[in-house]
Order: C-alpha cells, then sequence, then structure tokens
C-alpha cells in the first residue's frame, strides 16, 4: 500500500524517533516461567476479565521474539518500546530474555527503548506501602546493569494515573482495589518510584531518561459553573496530578496535603531533571458535574461519589472500543502543555498512540493514525518539541480487563496457532516511514 502520493505525510525534523510500541505482560506469555505478577491474581479470579482469558500464553512473544523483531525490521521502524517484566527479572534467567531480546534488536538495526514499569506489579508487592518505590529502585539497578551496555534511551514507568484510578481507585484492573480518593498513596509511590528510577539510571551513566505518562485535553460539558468546576478538577487528577509533580516539583494546590510521608523531601526526588517526556494520547475527555447515579462509560462503572461525570463526546466517529476519534486533541493538548508548563516542559516523544479495530484490511486504523500523525505535526510546527512517536501497538495482545476482544495492532495475532499476519496499517506505516527517511 502507498501513502497518500497527493497528500502525503509532511516531513518530520531529521532524527525524529519513529518507532512501535507493546508491554510484556500483555504479549510475552511464559506465564508459568516467571513468578505472579498482581495480574496474574487478578485474572484468576472469575468475572475480573470480560472474555474470562488471561496472559499465561498471550502472543508468546518470549518464545517467538525473534520471528517479533523481523517484524520490526520488516516494518522499518527507528525504536521499539517494550517493557521489561519485573516479576520475569525476579526469577530465574528471566534477564536472560531480555538480555536475548535486546541483542536480536541491536542486531536488526532497531533501537531497544525499555519500559521498567508497566502495571506488572510482582504479586508481593503494594503500591500502598513506601517501600515498594525503592524495591522498584532496586529493580532498576538489576536491569541497567546487565542492559546498560546496548541500551541507552530508558522509560522508568507507564501511565501512572491509569494504574492507580483503575487498579486501585475503581478496581477495574489489577489488583482489583476500590478506594476511590484513599488511593492517592499510590499516585504517590509511584512518582516517587519513578523519581529513585531517574537517580540510579544516573549513577549507571545514563543520558536519555523519560516517563510515559497519559494525557489528554479535558472538555467541559458546558459553560455552566459546576461543568466547568468539574472538568478542572477531572483535569487536575488525570493530567496536573501526574505531570506536575515531575516538572515542576510540586503537586497542584491541596494534593500534596493529602499524600503520605515528607512531600517536600519526596518532590525534590521526584522532580530530578528528565531528558524528555513522554505522553501517551488517545482522547479527550468530555466532563461535567456529578449526576448523582452510577454511569457505565467505556467500559467501567463509575461510581455516583465521584465529584464529576464522563459525558459521551458526540458528533465524532468511535473505535471498537467506543473511544472518540479526535486527531486534533493531540494539538491541543501539546500546545496546552508547552503554554502550561513553559521551559519547564523537555521535549516530548508520544510514546503511545492507537486504536482498537478488527479486520486485516484496517482501514479505519490507517486513518486514525494517518489524521493523528498530522495533528503531532500541527504541534511542532506550533513551536513544540516533539522528538519521537510510538505507535500502540505491533500486534494485538492482551488488552488487560477486556481480554482478547480488542485489537490494537499492525499485526494481527491468531491466538490459537499463533500466525502473525500483516494487516493493511503495517503497510501503511511502512510506506510513511520509508517516505520520511
Amino acid at each position: 500500500m502507498a501513502t497518500d502520493a497527493v497528500n502525503p505525510i509532511p516531513r518530520f525534523p531529521a532524527g525524529f524517533l519513529w518507532g512501535v510500541s507493546t508491554s510484556a505482560h500483555q504479549i510475552e506469555g511464559a506465564a508459568d516461567e516467571r513468578e505472579a505478577s498482581v495480574w496474574d491474581v487478578f485474572t484468576a479470579e472469575p468475572g475480573r476479565v470480560k472474555d474470562g482469558t488471561t496472559a499465561a500464553v498471550a502472543c508468546d512473544h518470549y518464545h517467538r521474539y525473534r520471528e517479533d523483531v523481523a517484524l520490526l525490521a520488516g516494518l522499518g521502524v527507528d525504536a521499539y518500546r517494550f517493557s521489561v517484566s519485573w516479576p520475569r527479572v525476579n526469577s530465574p534467567g528471566g534477564l536472560d530474555f531480555y538480555d536475548r531480546l535486546v541483542d536480536e534488536l541491536c542486531a536488526a538495526g532497531v533501537r531497544p527503548v525499555p519500559t521498567l514499569f508497566h502495571w506488572d506489579l510482582p504479586a508481593s508487592l503494594d503500591w500502598l506501602e513506601r517501600d515498594t518505590a525503592a524495591r522498584f529502585a532496586d529493580h532498576v539497578s538489576v536491569v541497567a546493569e546487565r542492559l546498560g551496555d546496548r541500551v541507552t534511551k530508558w522509560i522508568t514507568l507507564n501511565e501512572p494515573a491509569e494504574h492507580t484510578l483503575l487498579g486501585h481507585a475503581l478496581g477495574a484492573h489489577a489488583p482489583g482495589k476500590r478506594l476511590l480518593f484513599d488511593a492517592l498513596p499510590v499516585a504517590h509511590h509511584q512518582l516517587l518510584a519513578h523519581g529513585l528510577a531517574v537517580q540510579t539510571l544516573r549513577a549507571a551513566g545514563v543520558t536519555d531518561i523519560g516517563i510515559a505518562n497519559s494525557h489528554g485535553p479535558t472538555w467541559p460539558a458546558s459553560a455552566e459553573p459546576a461543568d466547568q468546576e468539574a472538568a478542572g478538577f477531572y483535569d487536575l487528577l488525570l493530567n496536573r496530578l501526574f505531570a506536575e509533580p515531575v516538572l515542576l516539583g510540586a503537586y497542584p494546590e491541596g494534593i500534596g496535603d493529602l499524600m503520605p510521608g515528607d512531600v517536600s523531601a519526596d518532590l525534590k526526588v521526584i522532580s530530578e531533571p528528565i531528558d524528555w517526556y513522554g505522553v501517551n494520547y488517545y482522547a479527550p475527555t468530555r466532563v461535567g458535574a456529578p449526576q448523582g447515579t452510577e454511569i457505565e462509560f467505556g467500559g467501567l462503572t463509575m461510581p455516583a461519589e465521584l465529584p464529576f461525570s464522563v459525558r459521551e463526546i458526540e458528533d465524532r466517529p468511535v473505535t471498537d472500543f467506543g473511544w472518540p476519534v479526535v486527531p486534533e486533541g493531540l494539538t491541543e493538548l501539546l500546545t496546552t502543555f508547552r503554554d502550561r508548563y513553559g521551559d519547564r516542559l523537555p521535549p516530548i516523544v508520544i510514546t503511545e498512540n492507537g486504536c482498537s479495530y478488527e479486520g486485516i484490511d484496517d482501514q479505519d486504523r490507517i486513518a486514525y493514525l494517518d489524521g493523528h500523525v498530522r495533528a503531532l505535526h500541527a504541534a511542532l510546527e506550533s513551536g513544540v518539541d516533539v522528538r519521537g512517536y510510538f505507535v500502540w501497538s505491533l500486534m494485538d495482545n492482551f488488552e488487560w480487563a477486556e481480554g482478547y476482544a480488542r485489537r490494537f495492532g499492525l499485526v494481527h495475532v491468531d491466538y490459537e496457532t499463533q500466525r502473525r499476519t500483516l494487516k493493511a496499517s503495517y503497510h501503511w506505516f511502512r510506506d510513511v516511514l520509508r517516505a520520511q527517511r
């Protein structure tokens, strides 16, 4: 499939980093060859995953990584963002797998970009406990010592906002706790873990460190004061709470008082300088005043006691997940961050962007990615310092509480046979990358 000759993707600057992303728990399988994670415990409980499946086998990437690296090489990406499973590293021979994977990537000319935590916490640990942050720093030290001779670009955490909200506040993800605002210590301890990881990586000589935070514009449901106030609070929780401690060394007003420990001292660690800021973007969120009842939205049950309610964004196409397709929201997000944080905002890398659609001839996915790449270029032209873009995801995989019902991949996976089939979007992205060279 060729790119649009009439309206080609605009040129990005030389050195712009193009890649794709995955995560360990979603693709590796080989669950019997590592210790248990909170996700293994969670998926073993009936009713936790919508189709009743687990990631015990997933895409069997642990045994098929050479085949998957060949897919990366054929795609022509500069870099591959994967995650290092903390439970696997804790297990005999676990680091050997990442040794082999990194060697294979380097031999294929694909830059390895590991994420050191992507939600699969060892089952013996708990983010409610402060000591977990220190244990994470130990994990980072072990991984960096083993892989640091070949890996230069690192990501500390993936989406602490979602891990806090979905896993600890609403109970929809592992570990399945429904603590609502009592989950705030989980956010603080993850952010502290990030800062300790940065310190650990610096001590190992690393000079290219980022975090992958999820962000999106928050759109008030109306101009009414109650809707404006609710949207502002939602934006604080999902955007500012996880950006400002890292970028500014401070929590939004009033939030620090709710956090455990010596917050002032912790913020000095959390705000250790990073080299770039990773953004995972999927869609804006429309938010209004609370409606007094539980709301089912996007597969989640939003409790009535929350001080906001999430509303539908109307008159937009939606993905198979029901998420609205709003490419210009990416431009809005990035320019808002530029204006909000000024020179405290380091260069940005889009560490995830993608969509769930069925089918091999996935024209809807092509349209989605095309629109978002153009929106990213518009942000760049508006003066936002953007250095890279990673598609989520290389291949279909275990989509957390949705099981295998959602397909985000450029490569189709038949979970019965483990056969990989290139989708139309794979060929499209390959041609885009060729045109950018």
